[in-house]
């Protein structure tokens, strides 16, 4: 008697039916919006942006040349640290000057000049770049220090290297200033975009910040522009040192590089939630509580608390309503 086999039954497959996306209509559409009506490009030619991939490869080996035995190879030694240092710098510099050459691209300061010529102007930024960074990391060091007199669970300089958010966005923060102010501004801004999503914490560029800087926990802090730090300043998570308003022009657009966030001097401390507006100015030695909302300048040695805060502005509503009320002749 012969076996039967069974076979089971397979559904057929379904027909896939080509579709009409209309892609020529759509791209051309798009060519016309960039060509024509809405032409963004620099000098209205293609031109390669800075790669924020390349950027992050370049902080990583100028961090790891700044702190070998911390972000470099393991098996360093005291007779090939130094070979290493070299060797790392020297191709973080070739990249990076290339980055520095696409971001001049798009410079108006360099509108007129020839390719050439902003080859060789990123390549001179990336030297003098690379002339200052004993001097970055001198001040990188003396935020490291901050951190570990301003942080009692901190058991160690290495453990703020390798373990605190507050300490990578400074160093970022630290080489992106030096190239900014040398002329490099779309890859200083992509560096401390890098540490922004990398931490949260949010400083520009162009601010300026003393020595012995310290952003403990660091979540949501944000720093502008214009805003001037001195030493010894530190800033919990969540404070914000931002502008008040935008002044506009007689066309209504703003008006960019204006001063126009806060200036805080020296041995400053700003607790979490902060918020600081305007060009207003703290005085050294003051301690900002948290969820303070500050628009005023404030002396030297201040202490500004949130209840503080409730009681000026209720005093300013009595003040205020008693000027409503009829008088009593």
């Amino acid at each position: 008697m012969s076996a039967k086999i069974k076979t089971s039954a397979r559904a057929p497959k379904p027909t896939q039916q080509p579709q009409d996306w209309n892609l020529d209509g759509i791209v051309a559409g798009l060519r016309e919006s960039r060509e024509t009506r809405n032409n963004i490009r620099f000098r209205g030619r293609i031109s390669e942006l800075p790669d924020r991939a390349s950027i992050s490869q370049v902080m990583d080996q100028i961090s790891a040349a700044l702190f070998p035995t911390h972000y470099g190879r393991a098996d360093l030694t005291s007779d090939s640290i130094d070979y290493y240092v070299g060797s790392t710098l020297n191709g973080a510099f070739t990249v990076l000057a290339e980055q520095v050459r696409r971001g001049l691209m798009f410079s108006t300061d360099h509108d007129n000049d020839s390719d050439e010529n902003i080859r060789q102007r990123a390549s001179r930024i990336v030297r003098e770049f690379g002339d200052l960074l004993p001097a970055i990391r001198d001040m990188l060091v003396s935020d490291l220090h901050a951190a570990y007199r301003g942080d009692p669970s901190a058991t160690s300089l290495s453990e703020i290297l390798v373990c605190y958010p507050g300490m990578a966005a400074v160093i970022h923060y630290r080489v992106a200033h030096a190239l900014y102010r040398l002329g490099a501004t779309l890859p200083a801004r992509l560096i401390t975009e890098i540490a922004h999503s990398n931490t949260g914490i949010d400083i520009h560029p162009a601010a300026e910040i003393g020595e012995s800087f310290f952003i403990d926990h660091g979540t949501g802090v944000v720093v502008g522009q214009t805003a001037i730090i001195g030493d010894r300043v530190r800033l919990y998570q969540a404070v914000t040192l931002g502008a008040k308003s935008f002044p506009a022009d007689e066309n209504g657009a703003l008006i960019k590089g204006i001063p126009r966030h806060p200036i805080v001097e020296d041995d400053v401390v700003i607790y979490s939630g902060a918020t600081i507006l305007g060009r207003i100015t703290i005085g050294a030695g003051s301690v900002i509580g948290g969820n303070v909302w500050l628009t005023q300048s404030v002396p030297p040695g201040s202490n500004v608390t949130q209840a503080q805060m409730h009681n000026d502005c209720a005093m300013l509503y009595d003040v205020c309503a008693r000027r409503d009320e009829p008088r009593q002749d």
